[in-house]
């Protein structure tokens, strides 16, 4: 896994997964947004590399209680491994009926210095969850045991969550309104970018609450907005 730089790490806790969103859609890229799951626990933005757990329809004669005595159980073996800094993943094909995983589990991320857990099913012992430190998304609690409807397949595999394809190692934002998957590639190069239009806005939001009209401002379709911009950022030093 491909560790973020420190200082792309830093730039991507201060934007937004909306402003992320725009800056990839003008890199062409339209589904980078995972749909369904939700913070538990607001706060600061959650920012790591993926680590994936993948879950298939669980099977009868396989998911067993007896399951979990196995040390090679994906998602056992998986949680022991998930690297300090990473977020770990979930692929539960949108599913909610049956836990992705519980306080336990990820008591024992938040242990090993994991950034985040996400996933596009559900959690059980969510009132637990929503205090921890450690960044958690899920689409709604779910109390049964995972064993009843999914079956741990693989880890650090492509997966699907909340619609959107992420590959060990992509970069993946998160913060109150929702999580952001950016193809590992590309992430120095978007925060930069992200961070400019943050900055950008703050003058337009600026602008806008002292009575100016968004045409021209906000796309800067007006020649003289993007002098403003300058003008503004050296006066408050940004």
């Amino acid at each position: 896994m491909t560790k973020l730089l420190p200082e792309t790490r830093e730039k991507l806790t201060q934007v937004s997964t909306a402003t992320l969103t725009t800056a990839l859609f003008k890199h062409g890229f339209r589904n980078v947004f995972l749909q369904g799951p939700f913070r538990m626990n607001p706060g600061k933005n959650m920012v790591g590399e993926a680590y994936t757990l993948r879950y298939i329809p669980s099977r009868e004669d396989l998911d067993g209680l007896a399951s979990f005595e196995d040390r090679e159980n994906p998602q056992r073996k998986g949680v022991e491994e998930c690297p300090e800094g990473a977020i770990f993943v979930i692929d539960s094909r949108q599913d909610a009926t049956a836990a992705s995983a519980g306080g336990i589990l990820i008591s024992r991320l938040q242990a090993r210095g994991c950034n985040g857990i996400v996933t596009d099913g559900g959690f059980r012992d969510a009132p637990e969850i929503s205090s921890m430190a450690i960044p958690a998304y899920h689409t709604r609690p779910s109390a049964p045991t995972n064993l009843i409807k999914h079956h741990a397949i693989a880890i650090n595999d492509p997966i699907a969550c909340g619609g959107v394809g992420v590959f060990p190692g992509d970069v993946l934002v998160g913060d109150n309104e929702g999580v952001v998957c950016i193809p590992a590639h590309l992430a120095n190069e978007i925060a930069d970018e992200a961070v400019e239009m943050t900055l950008f806005e703050d003058f337009v939001l600026e602008m806008v609450q002292n009575g100016a009209s968004t045409f021209g401002l906000y796309p800067p379709t007006d020649p003289e907005t993007m002098d403003r911009f300058t003008s503004w950022r050296a006066q408050n030093k940004k």
